[in-house]
């Protein structure tokens, strides 16, 4: 059997597009690599990327290989933040930064992530030395199902800050998260699935 995990947590990886929800999210271990500009033109934005999925492929690899352990690859994901989040607003994405990485099962070591990083040395990897593996605690978060291009998000993530989250007593804390469940080079935008997930606190 194949470890995914957008189907041993579904209620992470599986929201509806009709409504917001609020999900208690464990601490998941990921590949990460950090960056700063506009996604759509930045080489460092496309190298994490192009760094990102041969070394979640070569730790694939390695751990069939040591533990006889099989995982699809997850998908691609980001945190999003800025110095002045009316950046996000204004889409004056050239201020943006960003942490590009992909969810590991919870088998996955850093010893093994050394290993299948030596072997992906050798493909020439544009952002390797960047690359890091660590968890990430993000807690309790609202999110839903985004359909559309990713420049369509404002008005979504607006009934999100301005409504939803008031609604439900509790306020932002924490980056900016989507996840990316098509793949752009194949996909219209307009069909383009996108989760979008806001930590959240209790307000006040």
């Amino acid at each position: 059997m194949s470890f995914d995990v957008k189907k041993e947590l579904r209620s992470l990886y599986a929201p509806k597009a009709d409504g917001f929800s609020v999900v208690d999210v464990p601490t998941l271990s990921f590949l990460m690599i950090d960056g700063h500009g506009d996604p759509n033109t930045a080489a460092a934005y496309r190298d994490a990327v192009q760094t990102l999925y041969p070394l979640s492929y070569a730790v694939r690899a390695e751990a069939r290989r040591q533990l006889e352990k099989v995982h699809t690859v997850a998908p691609l994901e980001a945190l999003w933040s800025a110095e002045d989040l009316t950046a996000f607003t204004r889409r004056d994405k050239d201020a943006w930064d960003w942490t590009v990485m992909i969810a590991q099962p919870e088998w996955i070591t850093a010893d093994l992530v050394a290993e299948a990083t030596r072997a992906a040395a050798e493909k020439d990897l544009p952002a390797l030395e960047l690359a890091r593996f660590e968890p990430y605690p993000e807690g309790r978060s609202a999110q839903i199902l985004h359909v559309g291009s990713y420049d369509s998000e404002g008005p979504t993530l607006q009934r999100l800050h301005q409504e939803f989250l008031p609604a439900q007593g509790l306020r932002p804390s924490g980056r900016h998260h989507e996840i990316y469940l098509s793949d752009p080079r194949k996909t219209e935008p307009a069909r383009l699935r996108t989760i979008l997930r806001q930590p959240v606190v209790a307000a006040g």
